[in-house]
């Protein structure tokens, strides 16, 4: 081809160039159905005292937010000229949706699964493996969602020149933190902009849940620059703080290494990580995002934490007052917002984000409040 006839019809100069963002973006809006809505939530803004709105991640294809940055990072592995994809997943939304993404492009995928989050989360496994994913089994440690990410990157360093590891939190070495953060600040990008054109301000309070930090750091960065408005990330309390039964590595935990970066973790006094623990097996995870840890000392943002007593309680409530069902993680910001109710004036706004729906979850959650399922 002659410089005059480039570039070609796909952008590209020679091997250079191309429309891979424009890739992207043209696949949340045409195959993940984005932007999100922003829902009202009427009969839960009237026990608060104030308008609460939803950023419906829950509405994405898949379910949860994590479609936002498997679909980026397949994209990004394609490119690589990696056929191969592994996965770590505690709650199963994260599997599910790099599984989609996979079955999408045509790549094999491998996802390794905490045995006890496997029990947790039948309907899930069987989701991945409808989408032609292989579930691995992880029966190491608390087999929860720290041994799954364990699993995963030992795969990856054996097997990195055919492989690419889709993390599915803002967690491990640089650069996965940005990675997964970069495509997840779609999130409050929509959302700024939505507040903006639908009441022509933005929201007092920023609410959302934190195991990792993905959809909270996804919705959070586009407000950090806004010091009028307040971002709160909440942790699991498990069975409180003070019985070590928890997830509370922020509230709870001191810096230390831990799958490849310096964040807080939960660990004893001669630096062991501890086992963690939530009734949401998204969040229960000994370790966050070094990029929480930093946004926690640096007092931007407020972090606290809601018992698995109070998220149960969430779950109910947003079911029954607005006919959303969340998922269990995104119900312990549903409850930190509950719990503060008289907090806010008439005229603030709190946006809670939505991070999953809760399908998934009614399975346990009937069992554990002894309901027929």
């Amino acid at each position: 081809m002659k410089p005059y006839d480039l570039p070609d019809a796909q952008g590209h100069f020679g091997p250079y160039g191309g429309t891979f963002v424009a890739e992207w973006e043209d696949l949340l809006a045409n195959y993940v159905g984005r932007p999100s809505p922003l829902s009202t939530a009427p009969r839960l803004s009237a026990r608060i005292g104030a308008p609460v709105y939803l950023k419906r991640e829950d509405l994405n294809h898949t379910g949860a937010h994590k479609i936002n940055n498997t679909l980026g990072q397949a994209l990004l592995a394609r490119r690589m000229g990696k056929r191969r994809i592994i996965a770590e997943t505690g709650a199963g939304q994260h599997g599910v949706a790099t599984a989609t993404v996979c079955a999408r492009f045509g790549l094999a995928c491998v996802i390794y699964m905490g045995e006890e989050d496997m029990r947790r989360q039948r309907l899930n496994v069987y989701r991945m493996e409808l989408l032609g994913a292989r579930v691995v089994p992880v029966t190491a440690g608390t087999r929860t969602l720290k041994d799954a990410t364990n699993e995963a990157l030992r795969d990856w360093v054996s097997n990195v020149i055919t492989t690419h590891y889709i993390i599915g939190s803002v967690v491990g070495p640089d650069p996965f933190p940005r990675i997964v953060r970069d495509f997840q600040a779609i999130i409050g990008r929509e959302a700024r902009a939505q507040m903006l054109e639908g009441g022509g301000a933005l929201p007092r309070t920023v609410v959302a849940c934190v195991g990792g930090g993905s959809n909270a750091i996804g919705i959070f960065t586009a407000f950090l620059g806004d010091q009028g408005v307040e971002l709160v990330g909440v942790e699991a309390a498990g069975e409180g703080v003070a019985t070590g039964r928890h997830a509370a590595s922020l509230g709870a935990g001191r810096p230390g290494v831990f799958h490849g970066s310096f964040s807080y973790l939960l660990q004893d006094a001669d630096g062991q990580v501890q086992p963690a623990h939530s009734v949401s097996a998204g969040l229960d995870y000994p370790g966050v995002g070094p990029e929480h840890a930093y946004l926690k000392d640096s007092g931007r943002v407020l972090y606290e934490a809601v018992s698995d007593r109070d998220a149960l309680d969430a779950f109910a409530a947003l079911s029954r007052l607005e006919g959303i069902l969340p998922a269990l993680e995104s119900a312990h910001a549903v409850a930190w917002v509950r719990g503060h109710a008289g907090r806010w004036h008439a005229g603030d706004v709190v946006l809670i984000n939505l991070s999953g729906r809760g399908d998934k979850d009614v399975a346990m959650v009937a069992e554990l409040t002894g309901a027929s399922a």
